[in-house]
């Protein structure tokens, strides 16, 4: 099957399966800022169930270790605001820190935004990598090491953790820091029992607008996704979920690691096709050859 892949940018119709629905989003930090416009272009209105608590997945100052991988908290969230809710659909994102998928040398932040529709138990998924990011620690065993600290994280736009120690499982003295005087009584507080204390910047989206616009970007990505039909059956989701290398090189003109076409495929009917990525180039630079650049 060769047929193009259908797309709704403007939005849903009337007779889209969850036109006009109303979707919960599994969140404590704010979320919803970043996340009810994209929803919001296809007609769902978003809504937060009052009291959830998602630190019970996990935290990222560590006190509670995630429940899985980053896909399974998502999907826990999620199924946890159906559960409370009752509703229909339910929404969760979660975010991962650490070195970039393509470029290891480089720290990036990955987030996934996830749907869960429980009619008929599918899941869609949106994600972001950024390295755009606000994630740094420092030791400091000084009031003006602290606040030179902070200086360079945009503080208090992005807001701090405080440990009394100097690592990062160091008894906690406070988090979401987010004014020169609680820095400083802090960081004064943990230096009376301590060598120095830990600091980092407090990931918890609302405290972390740098994050915050990854989050967005991948509920971006979750609307791209939904708008992806299937050319047999008309479903949502028709995306890619796997890649065939064996770009030629462009100079030699030998298969290459990198992609050739994307497979794109239907979960309910079955259907796939195979395409090349958009944008993609019709050859491989050499330096990516693995017989021109061994």
């Amino acid at each position: 099957m060769n047929a193009p892949v259908q797309t709704h940018p403007a939005g849903f119709s009337a007779s889209d399966p969850w036109s006009g629905q109303t979707v919960v989003l599994g969140t404590m930090h704010g979320k919803e800022v970043a996340i009810a416009p994209a929803m919001a272009s296809l007609g769902l209105h978003l809504v937060v169930p009052p009291g959830f608590d998602t630190d019970r997945f996990g935290t990222f100052t560590r006190e509670i270790p995630r429940a899985g991988d980053q896909i399974e908290a998502a999907r826990a969230k999620a199924r946890a605001a159906l559960d409370v809710t009752g509703a229909r659909l339910a929404l969760a994102s979660e975010g991962s820190f650490g070195p970039h998928p393509a470029i290891p040398w480089i720290p990036a932040n990955r987030e996934i935004v996830l749907l869960l529709d429980a009619r008929d138990g599918r899941e869609y998924r949106g994600m972001a990598v950024s390295t755009k990011t606000c994630h740094e620690h420092a030791v400091v065993h000084t009031l003006a090491e602290a606040e030179a600290f902070a200086a360079r994280l945009d503080f208090p736009r992005h807001a701090l953790v405080a440990r009394a120690g100097t690592d990062e499982h160091a008894p906690l003295l406070a988090r979401g820091i987010g004014h020169l005087e609680a820095l400083r009584e802090h960081v004064s507080a943990g230096l009376r029992v301590a060598s120095g204390v830990f600091l980092e910047v407090d990931l918890r989206a609302h405290l972390n607008p740098t994050r915050m616009a990854v989050i967005a970007e991948a509920a971006r990505d979750l609307v791209r996704v939904l708008a992806a039909r299937c050319p047999a059956c008309g479903s949502p989701g028709f995306v890619a979920v796997a890649r065939v290398p064996g770009l030629p090189c462009g100079d030699c003109g030998l298969p290459t690691r990198e992609t050739l076409h994307e497979v794109l495929a239907c979960e309910p009917c079955g259907a796939s096709i195979e395409q090349r990525p958009p944008g993609a180039l019709s050859v491989a630079d050499p330096g990516r050859c693995d017989a021109c650049n061994p």
